[in-house]
């Protein structure tokens, strides 16, 4: 069996004998419509995209809600559209791992048109600029990573990309965001036709990210003439221009080679996964958790789709932000990077495994429903309790996951201030609580501290995961060694203090001193990881 449009036409029997759910709706009629009146595209159709909003749009054009399918683009991995989505006519297999051991599997095939975002490839460029000129667009929506939409480096300097394309104008532009807001300039010249550019990054505030993105090529163009002065009014302007904050949430990892070998088992053949020129990992297959949310600000001008009868929320924008809040500060991002520390330290190399440890399952417990939920807003849409309750005790020690303590260390010193700074803040805000209240949160602190020793607990050396502060925080341990010895901690002192990196000042709010004396007895010795958990986490 062949995951192509042909291989399903000639062995459906036997695909649905294996045990797949297939597209059941008219291809060629929805393709048809697709092509003539597009209303969604979506640029960098990854994982999460075709895990989630792609089967969310299948299972709406099964049931025959929408009658319109997918638009992919890529404007950063074109190898992706060539090695991986056309070779199979854009379908892909999810396999949805559930906590009771079963796997779901699906074959999506919502995306009717896979796109490159190459303002060099003529042909490639007329479609998209063809799409964008249509009516019928209701939205762009976007999965390129929280970096995918900076426009300045860590210091304000404008990236030399974004700087060449500000001086070229909306004609070829080079860089992901000058490509896109030049098909939006397009738009504006064919009527300025309203649109919704929606950020699903899982990232705070997207819209506003994006937003910023594209009002700084459109007053670069516009100040230098390149571009009609219009369009910077056009692209302020709310009832044409949208930017809506979203949240989503989904657990995605890596296609795994596991899954890989099921799937072969079930005969499908060609599903060898592609790794890209630019080292982009990519499969034909999607693994993922059956749990999702996608929370969307309401704010659509020309209309949307109606995905909230697929499950997909559409609610104001102060609602999402709590929700947001309630799963990046509380309910799950900090239970995820507290366990990807210690995982490290720990040896492990599955999230589910560090459930089984009593002492890690108690320490992301406490840090949600006892450090954590008392500030939690609740957004009235989701309950943040039964929102922790599923985390804790189905979604992370879900056994058929395979995400990995050192995929989520991942640019850890990015994180530390949202996941945790935002929790202490509420806490200094409210007069009911008391910062010296938070035990475990510090403890955290103290082991990324111990983490960027790079010895785990059994003195064994490892490579910590990617962090753009790598190098420099890990030069305020690096003298540090494993030992039991007295300690001078106060070179620690400046680091701590790093608003930036934390979110407030630890030393200034009188947490450092415990985040220090917590280091030193992680770092007391082999065995002293587990041993000071053993301690704390009551």
């Amino acid at each position: 069996m062949k995951l192509t449009r042909a291989g399903l036409e000639a062995d459906r029997a036997a695909f649905e004998a294996a045990g797949y759910s297939l597209p059941t709706f008219d291809y060629e009629a929805v393709k048809k419509n697709t092509y003539e009146n597009p209303i969604w595209i979506h640029f960098g159709a990854g994982n999460i995209f075709r895990a989630f909003q792609a089967n969310v749009v299948q299972n709406l054009l099964n049931r025959g809600v929408l009658n319109t399918g997918l638009i992919a683009a890529e404007g950063y991995d074109y190898e992706i559209i060539e090695k991986s989505n056309r070779p199979h006519d854009n379908l892909t297999i999810l396999a949805t791992l559930k906590a009771d051991n079963t796997v779901e599997k699906t074959v999506v095939g919502s995306i009717m048109e896979s796109l490159i975002l190459d303002s060099k490839n003529q042909a490639e460029y007329s479609r998209l600029k063809e799409i964008f000129a249509k009516p019928s667009l209701q939205m762009a929506s976007f999965t390129i990573t929280e970096k995918g939409y900076a426009v300045t480096d860590a210091k304000g300097n404008v990236l030399p990309a974004i700087a060449a394309d500000f001086e070229k104008g909306p004609e070829s532009p080079d860089s992901y965001l000058g490509k896109v807001v030049s098909l939006l300039y397009y738009r504006f010249t064919c009527g300025k036709l309203p649109i919704a550019m929606v950020s699903m990054d899982n990232c705070s505030h997207n819209g506003d990210k994006l937003y910023a993105a594209v009002i700084a090529f459109a007053k670069a163009w516009c100040e230098k003439g390149l571009a009609d002065k219009d369009f910077l009014a056009y692209v302020e302007d709310k009832s044409l221009v949208s930017f809506p904050w979203s949240m989503i949430d989904k657990i995605t990892p890596r296609p795994d080679t596991k899954v890989e070998a099921m799937l072969a088992t079930d005969g499908i053949e060609e599903l060898d996964p592609v790794v890209t020129s630019k080292n982009t990992y990519i499969a034909p297959f999607v693994n993922a958790e059956e749990c999702e949310y996608l929370v969307i600000e309401d704010s659509f001008p020309n209309g949307k789709p109606a995905l909230d009868k697929g499950g997909i929320i559409f609610t104001d924008r102060e609602t999402v932000d709590k929700v947001e809040k309630m799963k990046v500060c509380t309910c799950l991002n900090p239970l995820h990077t507290t366990l990807a520390i210690y995982g490290c330290l720990l040896g492990y190399t599955l999230i589910s495994e560090e459930m089984k440890n009593p002492l890690l399952k108690k320490m992301v417990e406490t840090i949600g429903y006892v450090e954590g939920l008392p500030v939690v807003v609740n957004p009235g849409i989701l309950d943040p309790k039964e929102f922790i309750d599923q985390v804790v005790n189905v979604r992370i020690p879900n056994p058929f996951m395979p995400d990995t303590p050192q995929r989520i260390a991942t640019d850890t010193s990015q994180k530390l201030a949202i996941r945790f700074g935002e929790t202490i803040k509420a806490y200094q805000k409210n007069p009911a609580l008391n910062v010296t209240d938070l035990k475990l949160i510090p403890l955290v602190f103290a082991g990324w501290l111990r983490y960027l020793m790079a010895v785990d607990d059994n003195g064994n050396a490892f490579t910590p995961s990617a962090d753009p502060l790598l190098e420099a925080a890990s030069a305020y341990v690096k003298d540090y060694e494993l030992s039991d010895a007295p300690k001078d901690l106060s070179k620690l002192d400046k680091l701590l203090s790093n608003e930036k990196v934390f979110g407030v000042d630890l030393v200034s709010i009188g947490m450092a001193g415990t985040v220090k004396n917590y280091f030193a007895e992680l770092s007391g010795g082999i065995g002293a990881v587990e041993a000071t958990l053993r301690k704390y986490v009551k």
